[in-house]
């Protein structure tokens, strides 16, 4: 294998993970050392692994010291993922101590002084044989416990680290934490610290997060960034920050039609690019099938409409759409996709992600969320949920999106509750009420808020049967009907009929 020229230490090195090189502006810096450090199970091996990958894709001697797994131990993990480790050099060591030869027993020099610099020459004989440009040391808990002092292992941890740097080798050192001796001191000693960690929830899948706590010289996205652990390794979602997206286009657009001429005159001829609309109401109030009719018009316009559900499997979507005579499952997927998702096993990045690619990488013009209710869920704290749905909305909306958010509330009639307030983010409320008139149960639809532009004032009852929505007049002799029990002072007949199938 022939090396390849030492990348520029403006660019830095790659770490395997396209999302990772992002947030640290570039990926690894240089010929430096880098802290990857985490509980067993935070996916450590794995990272260290895609970075290895990389370098022997990108032609660089690779070397991989373990202290703590087998040489057969690392291959069998990464045939999990599909991955050869051909190419990579694995230098599998033990430490004498662990070794089961009373030979290497010793009686007059203490164990820990020999076994440690032992330990230590020979990974630096095998660095001076291989000379490779990528090294990963897995793991510095064993160098912990040969050390048993914390100043002689703090003196061995900056004694690699200048012994990796003079080789010019861009070094990972994999720490399990499953003692935290020195922490701060150890942070010092490297170029940059990567933490992962692994969040165990009440029910449902646990929830891993990345946060990088330092990296000289760079300007890395701070905070926490959700990932997960699936075939193929890592895949991190970066933690979406609406300013760094560039806005759509400014230019004044005529309103989205929703193909229901009552319900664009409501809406003062239709819903703008750009806006998120919430539509609340009881459950069966219809909230899924008004989002539905957005994203279909959008459909017919030739334009791209993204169907993200919480509560409602593919087979019940379509089984409801087909009777009301809307045909999703016929439309062309380059135009529609309905995606379901599980909030006990989707983590909050992992959707904005999901979102963010739909928009940037497959030109959505049009996103529904049904139901916020469903995605509360997956968030541990609300507070957390109205952060993340702010910049989610603002990057949609940026991104001159038309973003339709279903709400239930709780009850069926009387007083209504939400179990998140999410009014004061929406450009537009449409507001779904049942209401009793002449022995039968009716539904009602107002907009409460259309920050845009003008808008009725007026409450419409509207139906929804086999021929899809139909949005009748003003209910001009009803009152209270928001409450439920409305008193009526009309005729029968200015309320919408059956129209049947």
């Amino acid at each position: 294998m022939t090396d390849a020229p030492l990348p520029q230490a403006s660019f830095g090195v790659p770490t395997g993970i396209a999302a990772l090189d992002d947030i640290l502006a570039g990926g690894y810096e240089t010929g430096r050392v880098h802290l990857i450090e985490g509980r067993p199970g935070s996916g450590k091996t794995t990272l260290a692994l895609q970075f290895l990958l990389a370098a022997r894709e990108r032609g660089e001697r690779a070397l991989y010291v373990t202290l703590s797994e087998s040489g057969e131990e690392l291959r069998k993990s990464a045939a999990t993922h599909g991955w050869n480790l051909e190419g990579i050099e694995i230098f599998e060591l033990v430490p004498a101590e662990l070794s089961l030869d009373p030979s290497r027993e010793q009686s007059v020099v203490y164990a820990s002084d020999l076994e440690l610099g032992e330990t230590v020459s020979l990974v630096m004989e095998a660095v001076e044989r291989i000379k490779p440009r990528c090294i990963v040391f897995d793991s510095l808990s064993d160098i912990r416990l040969l050390a048993a002092t914390s100043l002689r292992y703090g003196r061995q941890v900056l004694a690699l680290k200048h012994f990796f740097a003079r080789n010019g080798a861009t070094t990972l050192f994999v720490d399990d934490l499953t003692e935290e001796m020195d922490d701060a001191n150890l942070h010092s000693l490297v170029h940059g610290v990567i933490r992962l960690e692994q969040l165990t929830i009440a029910f449902g899948a646990e929830r891993r997060r990345l946060r990088v706590h330092k990296m000289r010289g760079r300007a890395f996205r701070g905070g926490f960034h959700d990932y997960v652990i699936r075939r193929g390794g890592l895949q991190v979602f970066t933690r979406l920050v609406a300013a760094d997206h560039k806005t759509g286009p400014e230019d004044a657009e005529q309103p989205v039609a929703s193909g229901i001429a009552e319900l664009d005159r409501m809406l003062g001829g239709g819903l703008e690019r750009g806006t998120s609309s919430l539509i609340m109401g009881p459950a069966g109030s219809g909230k899924s099938t008004f989002a539905l009719q957005y994203a279909m018009t959008a459909v017919k316009r030739n334009e791209r409409a993204v169907f993200i559900s919480f509560d409602e499997t593919r087979r019940n979507f379509l089984r409801r759409a087909n009777g009301l005579g809307i045909r999703p499952d016929q439309v062309p997927e380059a135009l529609f996709t309905f995606q379901q998702v599980d909030p006990a096993e989707l983590s909050p990045g992992e959707l904005a992600g999901l979102v963010r690619a739909e928009v940037l990488e497959r030109g959505a013009r049009v996103v529904v969320l049904d139901s916020l209710s469903g995605y509360q869920h997956a968030m541990s704290e609300e507070q957390f949920m109205l952060l993340q749905m702010h910049e989610l909305l603002t990057f949609l909306n940026q991104r001159d999106v038309l973003t339709i958010l279903v709400l239930a509330q709780h009850g069926i009639v009387g007083p209504m509750q939400s179990p998140v307030d999410l009014t004061y983010l929406s450009d537009t409320v449409l507001l779904l009420r049942f209401f009793e008139a002449a022995g039968e149960m009716r539904r009602a639809i107002s907009v409460m808020k259309k920050r845009t532009g003008g808008h009725e004032s007026l409450i419409r009852e509207y139906r929804i049967d086999s021929k899809g929505i139909r949005v009748g007049g003003p209910l001009r002799r009803f009152s209270g009907v928001l409450t439920g029990v409305p008193r009526y002072a009309g005729e029968a007949g200015e309320l919408l009929a059956d129209r049947g199938g």
